[in-house]
């Protein structure tokens, strides 16, 4: 649920009454993944999705009964062949729905915190006893928690342990304890969710092409930084959509600036006084993707420079140049798209061929396999 935290958290402001359906389990195909949310309120509006259409009005219907009754309840939602007109998920997947009224506990201060982009974790019993179904924990980077379980008294400090690691590693997803704490107890499994700030993209190079690639990397949810060396291309102005406009040489810049996992670096300066020590120092750093662009022949000049310097053929191999999948783009707005595409691919662990006449599958659960933004990826 707080891959809509924002909202809710609004909700939460105004007083508002109203039960979440989370996704907490998919088998085979779903075009959601678990932590996906759906959220009504006691006057009937609706935000969010658990299925992209397929059943949402049954799951609608579950959190007004649950507004008016107080309870929380799992229910599962598959597809029948003999049944073709029953309530299901026409692309042969099952979901299992958690739906939880939210009436105080620790769901506000978790909602606060992942709408305030602040790190943290929600854990919740998803199957097990049935007086513990749906309790719930927040988990924050420290190892503190609030709120509480039930049950035996070390189930608790095993679910944030257990909560705190996913959050270190920005995922979502389920794990499975011992309902006393312990592994060898009867097993229940938790739900966590994994609320961390916006990944990072870094466009180096004030270029027009970079405005169109600041857009689509805002629309995909990461935090954008524009940096270029000179100060008469990089202003604000230029770039109103991104998150920093930063005037400094890009090597001096990414020296300093904090970077990680989720970080993709792209550069557009296509020159060789920039490219060269931003790019030796970028390919030796634990990020996500780092593109660079140009020509074929800009390529093997640049390659050949950074040989000279001593970057290694490992680190070369982690270079995308020319930067981007080749979908014939021209335009500021097709490159850009081509680069993001190329990102995506990377994180998710696509090829970047054509669906149709494949046989590959159409999701996939890659290194980092949820969008960017505040929810980390499923485990």
């Amino acid at each position: 649920m707080l891959d809509i935290a924002e909202e809710l958290h609004r909700w939460v402001e105004q007083g508002r009454d109203f039960a979440v359906a989370t996704v907490v389990a998919v088998s085979g195909s779903a075009p959601r993944q678990p932590g996906a949310a759906l959220a009504v309120d006691s006057e009937g509006t609706a935000i969010g999705s658990v299925s992209g259409g397929c059943v949402e009005g049954a799951v609608y219907e579950l959190c007004q009964q649950a507004l008016e009754d107080g309870s929380t309840v799992l229910e599962r939602f598959g597809y029948s062949d003999e049944d073709a007109f029953a309530v299901g998920l026409t692309c042969g997947g099952v979901i299992d729905i958690l739906v939880t009224p939210v009436r105080g506990g620790v769901f506000p201060a978790a909602l606060a915190a992942a709408a305030g982009g602040e790190a943290a974790a929600l854990a919740r019993i998803t199957e097990g006893p049935a007086d513990l179904l749906g309790q719930a924990l927040l988990v924050h980077p420290d190892g503190s928690y609030e709120g509480g379980l039930g049950g035996h008294p070390e189930l608790d400090r095993t679910a944030a342990g257990e909560a705190r690691a996913m959050l270190d590693a920005g995922r979502t997803g389920t794990v499975t304890i011992g309902e006393d704490g312990s592994r060898c107890g009867q097993p229940l499994t938790l739900l966590v969710e994994s609320s961390v700030p916006a990944p990072r993209m870094i466009v180096f190079g004030a270029i027009d092409f970079a405005s169109a690639l600041v857009r689509v990397g805002k629309f995909l949810g990461y935090h954008v930084t524009v940096c270029d060396a000179r100060p008469v291309f990089a202003t604000p102005a230029r770039f109103p959509e991104a998150d920093e406009v930063v005037v400094e040489w890009p090597h001096e810049y990414l020296s300093r600036t904090q970077v990680d996992g989720r970080t993709v670096l792209c550069v557009l300066t296509h020159d060789a006084k920039f490219d060269v020590p931003l790019l030796e120092l970028a390919l030796k750093l634990p990020v996500a993707y780092v593109g660079a662009m140009g020509s074929r022949r800009t390529h093997e000049d640049r390659n050949r420079r950074l040989r000279e310097v001593g970057v290694t053929e490992l680190e070369l191999a982690r270079l995308r140049s020319p930067i981007g999948l080749d979908l014939g783009a021209r335009t500021p707005e097709e490159t850009a798209l081509s680069i993001a595409a190329e990102i995506v691919a990377a994180r998710r662990g696509g090829s970047g061929v054509s669906l149709t006449g494949a046989h590959t599958p159409i999701h996939h659960d890659g290194p980092d396999a949820t969008p960017a933004g505040r929810i980390g990826s499923v485990a």
